[in-house]
Formats: structure tokens, C-alpha cells, sequence
């Protein structure tokens, strides 16, 4: 069945005629045209008894033609998009108009009123239940760009050296990925170097790297589409004591996470394993965010792996597995791998070592 399909069925199961997406994330999964429209419009309009209808601005059309099959609407710069959807598709009945919550702004969501009359229903819950279980082509693509993702890392390691800063190490890898044809990295490349990595979600600056502290790498690798998400911990120097505890802490509960999941299993499970040795450690109020987020086309997607979750692991699904431990002005480590859930474990697509690496400057 296809994805268009799927939904047209869901919408004559549920008797509304419309759904319309207004994610160009959700257009590209459905349909395989990738655009960002920016501060223009762009709607994937699927009708329950028709054929879709994409709308977009008229700049991107004869891109989109060469992508779906069926009918493309363009307006330009200087026609109001509300007035010409109205004009141009067709005219629908329908109680229950489906749309995407967790996306539209108010913008968007008053155009979309002075258009179609009806109650909006939310649709986000089906997309991201189509989304959840991979099929083996999207698994993949996902291990493709986890190997890319690791030799991204591996370009960071190789260019630690003295009087280099956070930035010099992002701008060598983005470099070097580019050289290989990636075009696109999942968010911006984190190089953090000793105190720096005790802010969870960090930013790489003009930090020179530091010796006797750890340094953090976060960076993913986009690849036909589909997202990667590695973090590694190194020592640079020879870092105390204290900080080669928190890393062998941490270490611990990745790898403890790691073996707890498996099908059947759930989420909250996963994260709680985690949880409990970094807590008994004396460190919990030191592990301050979930223990994983899902990827595939976005490299933050459903599910979260997250306290108190109930939802019931499924061979298929992907996600992160990233306990961390930050603690103000001593010491940051995170370590991070993304996999997917197969029939008898956790499979990473990421194979970076996860022993502490020792680096001299």
C-alpha cells in the first residue's frame, strides 16, 4: 500500500474528504519532492475520492513536475496564495478536515480557515505512526549515514591538535564531509572542549582545545534523506581522576540501556536502566534530559525514548541512545550511539569505539 493510499483510506475511515500537510518533511515522505518554501506556502492537498493536489510557490513547479504525477498548482509573489487555493482547487465537503498540528503556524492556520470550512482534526499522530517502523530500504540508509557519521568523528580526532579551537575541528569536518558528496549534516556539528561540554546543548566558539579535560563531539551526517546522531567523549592530556569516573559512569549506562533493549520492551524501561546507574552514582540531577529521540528523514522525530513512557519497543523503530552527565563548571560527557530496534536487540548504525581515547596535544 502506499503512503498517499494509506491516508486516503484513514480518511474515508474517519468520513473526512481532506487531509492537507503543510510539512515539507511530511510532503517529501509522502511524495519525494523536497522543497523548503521558506516565508511562502507550501500544501500537499489528499482528497479521500480524488487525485492529491500539491500547491507551492510558482518558482518550484517545474521542479515538483518532474517529481509527483499529479496535478501542481504555483502562485507567484504577487497572488495571494489564500485566494488562489480557494479559486483553484476544488470545492469540498467535508465535517472533518485534517491537518498538521504539531506544524502549521497561526498563519498558516487562519489562511487555512478563510478557506475551508469545517472542524480541523489533527493528522500528526497518523504521520508519525506511518513514520515509526522502518522499512529495510529506510534501515538502509539510516546504516549508511551512521557510517558517515563515524567518519566524521574519526576527521575530528585526526585533526586534534594544539592551539586548534571548537570551531577550527566543526569547520574541518563540514569540510571534509563536503569533500565526500554529504551536503547536508542533521544540525550544526558541536565540538565542546572541557567546560564548555557541561552545557548539554553546547555551542562550538573560539574555545582553544584544552589539555587535561575531556572534549565532546555531537554531529550527524544527512544521506539520501536520512539522518545519523553520534556523540563521543575523548581525553585530551591526561584529564583527573574525577572526570574518568563521570565518563566511565556514563559509559555504563549507555552500554546498560543498550543491552535492556529489544522488542517488547518499553521506552520508559530503556531510559529508566540508564537512569538508575548514573543515579546511584550520585550523579541524577546531573542527567537532565531523555535518554534517546527518534530519526529517519528528521534527526528529531517519534518516539522519545523518555521517562515514564509506555510506549512498546517494535522491531523496526530508530532512535538515539544518549545518556549524558553535565555537571557546571567541571566536566561534560556525553556518548551517543543511533540504531534500530531488531529482533533480538539494539543494532547501532554508529560503530565509533566508545573506550576513553587519550589525545596529546
Amino acid at each position: 500500500m502506499s503512503k498517499l493510499t494509506h491516508i486516503r483510506n484513514y480518511l474515508v475511515q474517519n468520513q473526512s474528504r481532506l487531509a492537507i500537510i503543510s510539512d515539507p518533511v511530511t510532503v517529501k515522505y509522502l511524495t519525494g519532492f523536497e522543497c523548503d518554501p521558506h516565508e511562502r506556502q507550501l500544501f500537499l492537498f489528499i482528497y479521500s475520492d480524488q487525485e492529491p493536489i500539491l500547491f507551492l510557490p510558482e518558482l518550484e513547479v517545474a521542479r515538483a513536475r518532474q517529481t509527483v504525477k499529479f496535478e501542481v498548482i504555483g502562485y507567484n509573489d504577487a497572488e495571494n496564495p489564500w485566494q488562489k487555493i480557494r479559486l483553484s482547487l476544488p470545492r469540498i465537503d467535508s465535517n472533518i478536515i485534517y491537518i498538521e498540528f504539531d506544524h502549521l503556524n497561526v498563519t498558516k492556520f487562519n489562511g487555512l480557515q478563510s478557506v475551508f470550512l469545517g472542524r480541523f482534526d489533527n493528522i500528526t499522530p497518523l504521520i508519525q505512526e506511518m513514520r515509526l517502523i522502518k522499512s529495510p530500504e529506510e534501515l538502509n540508509k539510516l546504516l549508511v549515514a551512521g557510517v558517515y557519521a563515524d567518519y566524521a568523528v574519526k576527521v575530528g580526532f585526526d585533526n586534534i591538535r594544539a592551539g586548534r579551537t571548537e570551531m577550527d575541528l566543526v569547520a574541518q569536518i563540514e569540510y571534509e564531509l563536503k569533500k565526500k558528496g554529504i551536503r547536508q549534516v542533521s544540525f550544526d556539528t558541536l565540538v565542546l572542549t572541557g567546560n564548555n561540554a557541561a552545557n548539554p546543548h553546547g555551542i562550538s566558539g573560539t574555545n582553544r582545545i584544552q589539555n587535561d579535560a575531556l572534549l565532546l563531539f555531537d554531529l550527524g551526517v544527512v544521506c539520501e534523506g536520512y539522518t545519523s546522531d553520534i556523540s563521543r567523549t575523548v581525553a585530551i592530556g591526561r584529564p583527573d581522576q574525577f572526570k574518568e569516573d563521570i565518563y566511565k559512569i556514563c559509559l555504563e549506562a549507555q552500554l546498560t540501556a543498550q543491552e535492556v533493549i529489544k522488542p517488547g520492551v518499553t521506552a520508559g524501561e530503556v531510559d529508566a536502566a540508564a537512569r538508575r546507574v548514573i543515579e546511584k552514582a550520585g550523579y541524577g540531577d546531573y542527567f537532565n534530559h531523555r535518554l534517546g529521540h527518534g530519526l529517519g528523514i528528521e534527526v528529531h522525530e517519534y518516539p522519545s525514548i523518555m521517562a515514564g513512557s509506555d510506549l512498546v519497543l517494535q522491531e523496526g523503530m530508530c532512535f538515539s541512545v544518549e545518556p549524558g552527565i553535565y555537571i557546571p563548571g567541571r566536566v561534560g560527557v556525553r556518548i551517543e550511539d543511533c540504531g534500530s530496534v531488531g529482533k533480538d536487540g539494539f543494532q547501532p548504525f554508529t560503530q565509533t569505539p566508545k573506550k576513553l581515547q587519550y589525545f596529546d596535544l
